[in-house]
């Protein structure tokens, strides 16, 4: 396992926060490491300058993670639509918010997200904190507002002190920094695919590295947007998803106005893909053998269908082993407070 020390010990790295004209440091922040798992050693982590992890914050985070005061109705946490024994996803088709409001888009995994370098499905968002702060005011998420939220939280004296001490007082933008450092450490590899990679033949059977095999073929194409260690290109395709529906969520195509984007959607990780069901940006493919029938029958027309989406013609055997190698990309996940 690789430790990357992504905070200094004071007197190395010192960053002040400026967040609702709070501008205290940390006082002895003790430097985070985080635990890299065998299989992701190629990834840099991406962590902005201004929110380094410390071992303080990322504890707060977690804490803040789970809490549903965060919420209007003090109803709904971020682990509501993001549960960890379900690849931090919700299972849910869409996610539910407060009063039973529902988002318009399948609530995607938190794993390895400190690799990413857009967030959402549409990539509007460059930072988790810009993630982590959108939910908190959306309508049908969290529903809640800046001044509720500190109000929320402020009688709270462990939370009180804590952020005093780290950022300088409890604000929406420090609330999402946490959250953003703890939601940092959700890593998963070291999953039999990796010891298969480092040596270990015995981690696939034959039916997987079949799979395997296909999966990295040019056949299907599916190591094209799914590529690298994490399986994801962090880019941005169409599979026809959901665009055969009355209503078809657009897209990319709402963020930069290219109509070339419209129907496009984010490429997810396959990390811990058998936990994250069901699948796409809609949810509507309940498994992953609705998965594989969905790309071996070419996705669904459309005008700006990927010219990697087409008819596969894979036998019954062949999906199979698909399905038996994406089984084999599930890992470790587990919160580690980290040492210094």
């Amino acid at each position: 396992m690789r430790p990357v020390t992504v905070f200094c010990a004071a007197g190395l790295l010192m960053v002040l926060f400026y967040s609702a004209g709070c501008g205290k440091k940390e006082s002895v922040p003790k430097q985070f490491t985080l635990a890299i798992p065998p299989g992701l050693e190629q990834l840099e982590p991406v962590i902005p300058v201004d929110n380094p992890l410390t071992q303080a914050k990322v504890v707060l985070g977690r804490k803040l993670f789970f809490d549903e005061r965060l919420s209007l109705d003090a109803t709904v946490s971020c682990a509501t639509c993001h549960i960890p024994l379900l690849g931090y996803g919700d299972g849910r088709t869409t996610s539910m918010g407060v009063y039973g409001l529902r988002s318009t888009r399948n609530a995607p995994t938190l794993i390895n997200r400190v690799f990413g370098k857009t967030q959402f499905w549409d990539g509007r968002a460059a930072s988790l904190e810009e993630v982590v702060l959108e939910h908190m005011v959306a309508a049908n998420d969290m529903r809640n507002t800046p001044e509720r939220l500190v109000s929320a939280l402020t009688p709270d004296e462990t939370y009180s002190q804590a952020f005093t001490e780290i950022f300088g007082a409890i604000a929406a933008e420090t609330v999402a920094q946490a959250v953003a450092a703890y939601v940092r450490t959700i890593v998963s590899g070291d999953s039999p695919y990796d010891r298969f990679m480092a040596g270990n033949t015995d981690a696939l059977d034959e039916s997987a590295q079949r799979g395997m095999a296909l999966f990295n073929s040019e056949r299907t194409n599916c190591a094209t947007c799914h590529a690298g260690p994490n399986f994801t290109d962090e880019q941005f395709h169409s599979n026809g998803a959901g665009m055969d529906s009355p209503s078809p969520d657009p897209g990319r195509v709402t963020q930069t106005g290219n109509e070339s984007e419209r129907g496009r959607f984010k490429t997810p990780t396959l990390r811990d893909v058998t936990r994250t069901a069901p699948y796409m940006h809609d949810g509507s493919l309940r498994s992953l053998k609705d998965v594989i029938r969905f790309y071996n029958q070419g996705g669904i027309a459309h005008p700006n269908l990927s010219a990697q989406v087409k008819p596969l013609h894979l036998s019954t055997q062949e999906q199979t082993d698909l399905i038996n190698f994406l089984r084999s990309l599930r890992g470790s996940n587990s919160f580690q407070p980290g040492s210094s």
